[in-house]
């Protein structure tokens, strides 16, 4: 049986980045750059104004109070030319705006009185030459790289992109991802149940966790426990994704067919069985390029497979560091252990006075429940009594 170190390294062996597309900036948020961004100009661009007031020189100021004939107006705008202050003037200004050539000191508006019939303003406190005056480049210089590759473009790193000129990056391309849900007894949302059948949760739980991950391409269908139907889907899947999931027939029971049927259609088995629970009979393949998550169908069981393994193949499809992923936090009881297995404990995430995370057990942890979701913030990973291994600090996973 494959332990889960192990099957975490053949995922990560196997599993290669997808290659690149160009998109506009604006459509990048929750992408992954393959390419480095740099400054197209330095930030700041100009020397501009961090307030509402008056671009003056500090010279005409340093004896405060003082009072000035107020020149032109510059707004945080486009000009037409340079502003260009006149000495012994002041430039009303508004935060952003263009210093002026000449200025290299602003007066805040709360610093001063303005007399529009005379068109004077009279600064009443002296300030420190600069203030309030953002210089060009003071951020960062022309050329400075902004991001890196494998960075995901967060909304602030959006607007750091725009702001340094970007207008269009190089990122990787987002995953095919075919989702196949087998099960005779399970019947979708909203349909009336038959007698020993139950609604399907994994169909509708692995989509939605998909889509939460940022993934656009996803479809979901539901394939009957027909060997040739399972059989012919999964070569249709593999040829047109990166990606397939399955949900059951992954065991060893007479309908567990999708083992079989993926090495007839040409998969490469990389492991089948793990060492934890829940989730033991995953089966894993590869195909070309694409690659065959098989989960079982317990829901408790794809819940924890999807985190662990399935997002850890996503991640390296678009060139994450899956291991990033991975916090730690201390148990709020000694946890229950598995001789010889991993256990993935469904756990609820808080942090206590000290900053520590606090994972607490929560109950019902057999894989057909589902019930403790609603509480449930992470996948904690207990280490085999076999193991040789602490517990007095898991590692965990979030949970959305």
């Amino acid at each position: 049986m494959t332990s889960v170190e192990e099957a975490m390294a053949a995922v990560d062996a196997s599993v290669r980045p997808l290659g690149t597309e160009v998109v506009a900036v604006v459509d990048a948020a929750g992408r992954v750059l393959a390419a480095p961004v740099a400054s197209g100009h330095p930030l700041p661009r100009f020397d501009q104004s961090a307030v509402d007031g008056y671009a003056v020189r500090h010279a005409d100021v340093a004896a405060a109070p003082v009072t000035l004939p107020v020149g032109e107006v510059v707004a945080a705008a486009r000009q037409a030319a340079r502003p260009v202050l006149t000495p012994g003037t002041a430039t009303r200004i508004f935060t952003g705006g263009l210093v002026p050539d000449g200025a290299d000191t602003i007066v805040r508006q709360e610093l001063t009185t303005a007399d529009a019939d005379a068109g004077t303003v009279t600064v009443h406190d002296a300030v420190d030459v600069g203030t309030d005056l953002r210089r060009e480049g003071e951020e960062l210089p022309a050329g400075s790289v902004v991001a890196t590759a494998g960075q995901e473009v967060t909304p602030g790193l959006l607007a750091s992109l725009l702001v340094a000129g970007a207008h269009e990056v190089t990122v990787a391309r987002r995953p095919r991802v075919a989702v196949l849900v087998t099960g005779d007894e399970l019947v979708p949302a909203g349909q009336p149940l038959g007698l020993g059948q139950t609604p399907d949760t994994n169909g509708p739980m692995i989509g939605a966790t998909l889509a939460g991950w940022g993934l656009t391409d996803v479809t979901v269908a539901h394939v009957p426990d027909r060997r040739e139907v399972v059989v012919d889907t999964l070569a249709a899947a593999i040829a047109d994704a990166d990606l397939v999931v399955t949900s059951g027939g992954v065991s060893v029971g007479d309908f567990d067919f999708v083992p079989g049927a993926a090495e007839e259609v040409g998969a490469e088995r990389l492991f089948w069985k793990v060492a934890q629970r829940p989730g033991g009979p995953l089966y894993v393949a590869r195909h070309g390029d694409a690659h065959l998550f098989g989960l079982p169908g317990n829901p408790a069981a794809v819940l924890v497979n999807l985190h662990v393994y399935v997002r850890r193949a996503l991640d390296r499809l678009v060139g994450l560091d899956p291991d990033a992923r991975w916090r730690t936090g201390v148990p709020a009881e000694p946890p229950h252990r598995i001789a010889d297995k991993t256990f993935w404990l469904r756990a609820s995430a808080t942090t206590d006075d000290t900053g520590r995370t606090v994972l607490a057990p929560l109950g019902r942890q057999a894989s057909h429940m589902l019930s403790n979701l609603s509480d449930a913030t992470a996948i904690a990973r207990v280490p085999a009594t076999s193991e040789d291994e602490p517990t007095e600090t898991l590692r965990w996973l979030p949970l959305p």
